[in-house]
């Protein structure tokens, strides 16, 4: 199977955006009462490639980002945490590097998230065309991409492009409202983004929104299986349904006590892969996602929280388990 040749290689291209965290401290500070903010990487592609690294893979990242202090820092912490960078292209003007402020809390949780003029919609088909794809054995893509041009445009070309090098396209629809337009154009454009993909993985409320109604998620979600998509449908508390080939697989989650919402999608989908890399089979490496996913949420931060094999398999092994399904 392409996808999972692909997957296994172990080298992926990402798109989409990285920006700057800044989450408040200690652990139970609301933002508003915080006199000490820490920075890191974040953004869920980055975020993605970091998980992806940390865990024994290669990653690099195509996106813009502003040509100041921020794009450098976020340059600077990719590159720290391994990530490729060569396909990260500063731009000038007044596009800014996207910047989210938020807490380590559960109750009342607030994100606040700055995109006005963001950085990484200015990617160009000419940035895509410039990416070497043989390079790689799989393109992944978060939908944020398509919220605006011409990113929208250049990332359905780095679909053709990875399609004409034999590579599978990784899709997670990671719906946020506030980056697009209008509902419906969001839901023409990642519905389009879906039929060209490969895998797709994206939680209950995105497949309701892509099929008109969250009581219709599932069976669209059925619905790209049949057409020969493996989907992964995540449920939050209720954990997952993966798809594919006539089967629907239903794994449970990690219980942990959570410090925050934030980034349990980014590092599933990169303890996902990676398990599928490591060899792994689908049920245990979506499993393992789910843990990567708990021991994010359990940490400050999201790239930085990000869970190494070592760890990951610690964790498992003094975890009692995951819930039933």
């Amino acid at each position: 199977m392409t996808l999972i040749k692909g997957i296994k290689g172990n080298r992926f291209a990402v798109f989409g955006r990285a920006g700057m965290d800044l989450f408040a401290g200690p652990i139970g500070t609301k933002s508003v009462d915080a006199d000490t903010f820490h920075a890191d990487l974040g953004g869920s592609s980055a975020n993605i490639c970091a998980g992806l690294v940390k865990l024994g893979g290669q990653a690099a990242l195509v996106t813009s980002v502003s040509d100041d202090a921020v794009g450098r820092f976020c340059v600077n912490r990719l590159q720290d945490y391994g990530v490729e960078t060569r396909y990260v292209r500063a731009v000038g003007g007044e596009a800014r590097t996207s910047l989210a402020v938020y807490e380590s809390c559960i109750e009342n949780f607030q994100n606040v998230i700055y995109r006005n003029g963001a950085a990484d919609f200015q990617v160009t088909k000419a940035d895509m065309d410039a990416v070497d794809y043989t390079s790689f054995s799989a393109l992944i893509t978060a939908g944020t991409v398509f919220a605006a041009e011409p990113s929208r445009s250049a990332t359905f070309r780095a679909f053709e492009n990875a399609r004409a090098a034999g590579l599978p396209v990784i899709f997670d629809i990671d719906y946020r409202p506030y980056s697009w337009p209008s509902a419906q154009v969001a839901s023409d454009v990642l519905t389009r983004a879906g039929n060209e993909s490969d895998l797709i993985v994206g939680n209950d409320e995105e497949f309701g929104f892509m099929a008109g109604g969250i009581e219709k998620g599932l069976d669209k979600a059925r619905e790209l299986a049949a057409n020969g998509k493996m989907v992964v449908y995540k449920m939050g508390h209720e954990g997952a349904i993966t798809l594919t080939d006539g089967q629907e697989i239903r794994t449970g989650i990690y219980p942990v006590t959570a410090v925050k919402p934030n980034g349990a999608g980014d590092s599933f989908l990169a303890g996902l892969l990676a398990s599928i890399a490591a060899g792994h089979d689908l049920r245990n490496a979506v499993l393992r996602g789910s843990a990567c996913a708990s021991i994010v949420v359990s940490k400050p931060g999201c790239a930085g929280a990000m869970p190494t094999t070592p760890e990951l398999d610690e964790f498992l092994a003094r975890h009692p388990g995951p819930t039933d399904t």
